[in-house]
């Protein structure tokens, strides 16, 4: 880890590392053109490869040789198979996934608004907006190097206070075809109506677009590697989607009453996420930083996951030491970081001064990972400091507004001059016409 002295937010060198996957794009348009024509055959010929070997010139001749060489395999997940897994979950994990829904749905409950009405009876005019849940929303799942039950809570759940009218759920399968057991005893939980076995950016594609299999959905929400984030900016516009997430990231506050192991232990945990992931300690003493170093060497070591953590502390991760709580927090507000951790004596006086971040973690007894899958706030957050202007996945990300107006005659009267005058001065002579036919109409008003 970079370690260094940084008072003025303003001299704080760039620390994030850029996510490089030559020829992604490309790919990704490759991918989402062949599942528009191709359709399901297209989603079984691209589970047979990794995104990296569609790379480059032999993408049509890779395709095409999937293509025939595809098994005919179900691309819907059979609802039997669905319930089995929740039937075969050992009873400690089925308690404890239940426990973490029912936080989340408590949580998420808060969020939940109706429309409103603003009656203007003495100018003969009622005016509002509704609020509507989506119809159909898809959630996508990652599979690859582990499963991520926590991930379908987390999306699944505010789908489903939100009123969602149909929930989806993507997710790679596993070599005997089906997804793994814990994801689909999770969706069952939190009540996902029907599951696909298909990864990547072929998935998003496919809610994007529709297939024989796969319905088309309004909106895609989850995590994904660059290859599915890159599917869904590109599919933007036809289908709604939340966030373009990046690798994960962590900012620990802390001054001389942290516990050092723990510090270290909560940097680790975002580390082990991702080479690209960040992590970083903002501390006003120049003990604990030095007392946190040493914690960190110690821990690594024991993690099963030590070269991925190593590469992501080597990267983008800093120890950065500063004179006052005050500059930590504009510091940290610089980055913008998607888990804030403010162990601190006081974390409820510093709370005030944190402006951005996806989730804040507040005290010595609140590490990142009792967020990711127990407390109730969402885990879906923005990352590479777009918590600057986006928020964590919400209820609100699965409704939609509707506004509507009603004029009495009266009231159209007093304001249908001035509609024209607005329209002709935009020179839209057809809408000022559409106000002054109401005026001069035989038998009009």
């Amino acid at each position: 880890m970079r370690y260094m002295r940084v008072n003025d937010p303003s001299e704080l060198p760039p620390l994030r590392q850029e996510e490089q996957a030559e020829g992604a794009e490309v790919t990704v348009s490759r991918i989402i053109e062949a599942v528009r024509r191709d359709g399901d055959d297209a989603l079984r010929a691209f589970s047979a490869f990794d995104f990296p070997a569609l790379n480059g010139m032999n993408f049509d001749r890779l395709y095409d040789e999937a293509l025939r060489g595809a098994p005919a395999r179900a691309i819907e997940v059979p609802r039997a198979d669905i319930d089995a897994a929740l039937d075969g979950l050992d009873e400690d994990f089925k308690r404890v996934l239940k426990r973490a829904r029912d936080n989340i749905a408590a949580f998420h409950e808060h969020q939940k608004r109706g429309g409103f009405v603003c009656d203007k009876i003495d100018a003969g005019m009622v005016m509002g907006q509704r609020v509507i849940p989506l119809d159909r929303a898809a959630i996508y799942v990652p599979g690859g190097t582990a499963p991520y039950p926590s991930t379908v809570l987390m999306n699944a759940v505010p789908a489903k206070i939100a009123g969602v009218g149909e929930l989806y759920m993507a997710t790679p399968p596993g070599p005997d075809g089906l997804p793994s057991a814990d994801i689909l005893a999770a969706a069952a939980l939190a009540g996902v109506d029907r599951v696909f076995a298909v990864g990547g950016a072929q998935a998003v594609a496919a809610f994007a677009y529709g297939t024989r299999s796969v319905p088309k959905a309004d909106k895609i929400t989850g995590p994904g590697n660059i290859y599915v984030q890159t599917a869904k900016r590109m599919v933007y516009g036809r289908i709604d989607i939340d966030i373009i997430a990046g690798p994960s990231d962590i900012l620990i506050i802390a001054d001389n009453t942290a516990n050092p192991e723990y510090i270290a232990a909560d940097l680790l945990s975002q580390a082990e996420h991702d080479t690209l992931s960040q992590s970083v300690l903002v501390t006003v003493s120049e003990t604990l930083a030095e007392r946190v170093r040493i914690e960190i060497k110690a821990q690594l070591a024991q993690l099963p996951r030590r070269e991925i953590a190593a590469r992501a502390l080597a990267g983008g991760s800093a120890i950065i030491i500063t004179d006052t709580l005050e500059h930590a927090a504009e510091i940290s507000n610089r980055i913008a970081p998607e888990h804030l951790e403010l162990c601190i004596e006081e974390p409820f006086a510093l709370l005030s001064a944190i402006k951005h971040a996806g989730s804040v973690f507040l005290g010595h007894y609140t590490p990142e990972a009792l967020g990711d899958y127990m407390a109730g706030p969402n885990h879906t957050l923005p990352t590479e400091g777009s918590a600057r202007f986006f928020s964590p996945l919400s209820v609100d990300d699965f409704c939609k507004k509707s506004s509507f107006i009603y004029c009495r005659q009266d009231a159209f009267r007093a304001l249908a001059d001035d509609a024209a005058a607005v329209a002709r001065s935009e020179g839209f002579e057809a809408h000022a016409r559409s106000v002054t036919v109401r005026l001069t109409k035989e038998g009009g008003i």
